[in-house]
């Protein structure tokens, strides 16, 4: 068959490869002037910069993290954030280290004690938005230092006018360990993440177009190939017909600085709500200082609204998109050339080995490979 896939990120690439394998022809046309997507890095003064925000890969699926590390070498990277709330610094995710930060206790019956103490606010009373929740798991101060002004920066709202279940649930250890995520496999792939997605193209049954738009030759594509693996917005592609789902986008500001360690950490978190971008990043963290010792690359990162013609970045999955996207996937459904993949094409918050996971998912199911438990 010929393959047209739309967009050369994570879903493309790894659906690209796997239909490439199985002696298909693909075509990977990309919008931008590069492949990778969002997790795009490019070399600065020997320094892997994320260009679109930091990534950092992280899994429990065996089999997604032996399937990347077909294409690259990965470091021993571990994500641990900390957060500056008017010069006041705390370690995340909320630890032992933050409680003694915050209240200082020294053991987690004291931490325990103080949790049950703050969340008491709360005790009895319904849940109407998402403060309350917040509040109700790990009480004010938490809430007002790290959490209040984070969120609404990040969501463009006030965090009473957002609803509960975004966080469902916050994560909170009584131990000293500021690794925030519990996952089996985690690590940033050695020479960044466009070498990587590069490999997975490199076969000679993919050819890749960048600087190439879908839209403007909608109609000839979609005569022109088989099936089409869209990575798009799904509403976009609908001509947004049934309405437009909600997106946020981001802005970036990235600077060159004469100093050879600017922060000290990969990630700054910034939860206070004057300080107008949310977290700062300084790349060469990522791989242990590596690069010019006498320069650094930071980058500040801005949540925006999002209009057409912006970049979105991550679906707004509140219950009215949620409905509206549902509509969308009964037009899908009936649409047997097109098949939706990625956050946009599939309006989801997934994570990078999520992305993955689901177009090997599709492709299990196209090609029979037999492997269908990831």
């Amino acid at each position: 068959m010929n393959y047209l896939v739309v967009g050369a990120g994570l879903f493309g690439a790894t659906f690209a490869h796997e239909a490439a394998k199985n002696g298909h022809n693909v075509t990977v046309i990309e919008k931008r002037d590069h492949l990778a997507g969002n997790v795009y890095t490019k070399e600065v003064d020997g320094i892997q910069v994320h260009q679109y925000g930091a990534h950092i890969f992280h899994t429990s699926n065996e089999r997604v993290w032996k399937y990347v590390n077909q294409f690259a070498k990965f470091n021993r990277y571990t994500n641990s954030p900390i957060a500056n709330f008017h010069g006041e610094i705390y370690n995340l995710p909320f630890n032992m280290n933050t409680f003694h930060q915050m209240w200082g206790v020294e053991t987690p019956k004291q931490a325990m004690d103080k949790l049950k103490e703050q969340r008491a606010e709360m005790a009895g009373r319904e849940i109407h938005n998402l403060e309350e929740q917040a509040i109700s798991l790990v009480g004010r101060d938490i809430y007002e230092k790290l959490i209040k002004g984070y969120t609404e920066k990040q969501w463009g709202k006030k965090t009473t006018d957002l609803p509960a279940f975004i966080i469902k649930r916050l994560p909170v250890r009584f131990v000293y360990d500021n690794n925030y995520f519990n996952d089996d496999y985690q690590g940033i792939p050695i020479g960044g993440y466009t070498n990587l997605v590069k490999q997975m193209l490199a076969s000679d049954q993919i050819k890749l177009q960048l600087n190439t738009n879908f839209f403007d030759q909608k109609d000839k594509y979609l005569e022109q190939y088989d099936q089409v693996i869209f990575t798009g917005m799904i509403d976009e592609f609908y001509q947004y017909q049934l309405g437009e789902l909600e997106y946020r986008s981001l802005k970036f500001e990235t600077e060159e600085l004469a100093i050879g360690n600017y922060q000290g950490n990969a990630v700054v978190n910034y939860t206070d709500s004057q300080t107008p971008y949310t977290r700062v990043i300084e790349h060469k963290h990522f791989e242990f200082g590596q690069g010019d010792e006498n320069k650094t690359i930071i980058t500040k990162e801005y949540p925006a609204n999002w209009k057409q013609g912006d970049e979105p970045y991550y679906p707004v999955n509140d219950q009215r998109n949620n409905d509206l996207f549902a509509k969308y996937q009964e037009l899908a459904k009936k649409d047997k050339q097109v098949i939706f993949g990625g956050r946009l094409g599939q309006y989801k918050y997934y994570n990078m080995d999520q992305v993955i996971q689901q177009a090997l998912l599709l492709t299990d199911s196209l090609f029979s490979s037999g492997e269908t438990k990831i």
